[in-house]
């Protein structure tokens, strides 16, 4: 997943476009998946930009429930570099400070 690969046009975003995107990837998006990249869409409009880790974790629990705002939660749904990934799969911009 290179930088070229983020959409470029953020209300091209659906549901279905990040299951194919991580179908594209070997991967089966469940709801859990979903409403965490809705979290993050959530906090996009807010904020302006894609949340690093740190932030992320806060809106997402914010919006689903502490348990689930737990970085090991995210990084079972997503793993390793969950803002990364997340951001990618939400049809974000990649967050600032991830590599």
């Amino acid at each position: 997943m290179s930088d070229k690969n983020y959409l470029s046009k953020l209300p091209d975003w659906s549901p279905e476009t990040a299951c194919q995107l991580a179908a594209q990837e070997s991967l089966t998006f469940s709801e859990a998946h979903i409403e965490v990249l809705e979290a993050a869409r959530q906090f996009f409009d807010q904020y302006g930009f894609s949340p690093s880790m740190r932030p992320l974790c806060r809106a997402v629990a914010d919006h689903l429930g502490i348990e689930k705002g737990r970085s090991i939660y995210l990084l079972q749904l997503f793993p390793g570099s969950p803002a990364k990934f997340i951001a990618y799969y939400a049809g974000l911009p990649k967050p600032k400070n991830c590599i």
